[in-house]
């Protein structure tokens, strides 16, 4: 390459580019975005399924006879009126065709609508399936701290594809 190529080329260069303005910098700073209330919902559901259900936990359920389960100081009473149908569900949950990990984010997100609705009695149904989901749901409730009993649902709910669940609500008076 000689000196001289390099003078042309430059004068060339500096021909082509005469009369190019800079462009402005835009001061615009790029910050995380911000998350939509549904975005921190989801991750709060997912937190509390994560922290409250375990799949290696195994609880004492009984293996014959209707499935159900009654948290200790609750009065075996609650589980009788479950039984019978005495607590009519306000909040239902079908969890047909749902994986696990769906299952226990669904299962989550409705144990907290029952709280946040005051609404002390919920039916979910898992359906028959392979079973997996009628045998991991009941071992999920008996680990959530706001559920005081669960029981096998009457026939008009679901018989034994559903369980009706009794929700702890606190100290408001509930219904029946």
């Amino acid at each position: 390459m000689n000196k001289d190529d390099d003078k042309e080329g430059l004068a060339m260069f500096s021909a082509l580019i005469d009369g190019i303005k800079p462009i402005t910098q835009n001061k615009r700073h790029f910050r995380t975005p911000l998350k939509t209330k549904q975005e921190i919902e989801l991750k709060e559901q997912q937190l509390h399924a994560n922290s409250y259900f375990s799949d290696t936990y195994q609880p004492l359920l009984p293996v014959q006879g209707p499935m159900r389960w009654l948290e200790e100081g609750v009065d075996s009473l609650e589980l009788k009126r479950l039984r019978r149908g005495d607590y009519q569900p306000d909040l239902l949950l079908d969890l047909h065709g749902y994986r696990q990990s769906e299952a226990k984010l669904e299962l989550a997100a409705l144990i907290q609508a029952c709280v946040k609705q005051q609404s002390l009695c919920c039916c979910i149904m898992h359906g028959y399936g392979s079973g997996i989901l009628k045998q991991q749901v009941p071992m999920w409730l008996v680990q959530h701290p706001m559920v005081k009993a669960f029981h096998q649902a009457p026939k008009e709910w679901g018989g034994d594809a559903a369980l009706l669940v009794l929700i702890d609500i606190g100290e408001q008076p509930h219904r029946r």
